[in-house]
């Protein structure tokens, strides 16, 4: 049985916060008790005060804002000698460098983290920073690493009915069954991910479920399902004005117009996507938009030699951002689009 989502990254005075709270509102309460703690002296608050901060300028993509608080609740948990208030800082701090595609990074500081909050005895921490690292090497596609962890992270969650990471291990494992073929098993487990996140009125989980399922679900030709779905996914993301999230749902959207042969539809979807992407700083998901905009421009007649150049490029980049699985990814579009990778490429 699971109760209530609940967000410990909001922690002391801030620990009333539900996790649907408007991300806006998060970050000027942050900022405000941040300021009062300083002038306290009270360096604990101040960490606490610090990692809201963080985390809600991070989802509300202002990275660098982002960059600067999660240091800041460091150095004022350490000055406190809270080793658990530390981790949950560079936990933030491997958070934040995930989403901006510094994945080697990402995996060092929540390292760090998870070792923290098991000195400081800080279960829910050192949970959270597991998780940072399993998503981190699915991410990257290296499942087999990874695949153990997140299944044991499920036990741990539904063992402590803990909803939200229920919902996380499950989105986890749900996306390497679809990105390994098994669609059905895929489905199945975004859909329970959906019904306990909204069951425990986690809108931000539920709105990652939803994407999940119309992901698949547009992979078997349910277009219109799909985008009703990301519809009410998109909602959500605007009422808590998740700017990441909200980006990935775009990117989405352009998938499924474009699986459906809606090119021109998809085009215009995947070019407002990796706006979104470039504004918040997120190589990775403008790498992937800008992927599916080279697809369905060559879809839209584009030059078979200029796209195959682009695709080169979008090779580099994603390979150079730790992605195991980038060549892949490109050969697979080179296939669909039937053409040879290289600033010289031609008609296959």
């Amino acid at each position: 049985m699971y109760g209530k989502a609940f967000a410990p990254e909001y922690r002391g005075a801030l620990g009333e916060l539900s996790v649907n709270s408007s991300l806006e509102e998060v970050l000027a309460r942050a900022v405000e008790q941040r300021r009062r703690a300083e002038l306290a002296g009270s360096a604990l608050e101040s960490a606490h005060a610090g990692l809201a901060v963080a985390e809600s300028a991070r989802r509300l993509g202002r990275v660098t804002e982002a960059e600067e608080a999660w240091k800041a609740s460091y150095r004022a948990a350490r000055r406190a000698g809270d080793e658990g208030a530390m981790a949950w800082a560079v936990w933030s701090g491997g958070t934040l460098a995930r989403q901006r595609g510094e994945l080697p990074l990402a995996r060092r500081l929540l390292a760090l983290a998870a070792g923290l909050a098991e000195r400081g005895g800080d279960v829910v921490a050192r949970g959270y920073s597991l998780a940072g690292l399993a998503e981190t090497g699915r991410i990257q596609g290296d499942y087999r690493a990874v695949a153990e962890l997140h299944e044991q992270l499920l036990a741990e969650a539904r063992k402590r009915g803990e909803a939200r990471h229920t919902v996380w291990a499950l989105e986890g494992i749900a996306q390497m069954h679809r990105n390994t073929g098994d669609h059905d098993k895929a489905l199945e487990m975004f859909e329970e991910a959906a019904r306990i996140a909204e069951g425990a009125d986690d809108a931000r989980g539920h709105a990652w479920a939803l994407r999940g399922m119309a992901d698949v679900l547009s992979l078997r030709g349910g277009t219109d399902r799909a985008l009703a779905l990301l519809s009410r996914a998109e909602t959500t993301c605007r009422e808590m004005k998740l700017a990441g999230a909200l980006a990935y749902n775009h990117k989405m959207r352009g998938n499924v117009l474009f699986r459906a042969g809606r090119y021109e539809e998809a085009r215009d979807v995947y070019a407002g996507a990796l706006e979104e992407f470039r504004a918040m700083s997120e190589p990775r998901g403008a790498a992937l938009a800008a992927l599916g905009l080279v697809k369905a421009r060559a879809r839209l007649g584009r030059d078979l030699t200029e796209t195959a150049a682009e695709l080169e490029e979008l090779r580099g980049r994603l390979g150079g951002l730790g992605l195991l699985h980038a060549r892949d990814m490109v050969d697979k579009a080179c296939a669909e689009l039937g053409v040879v990778p290289g600033p010289a490429g031609s008609e296959s």
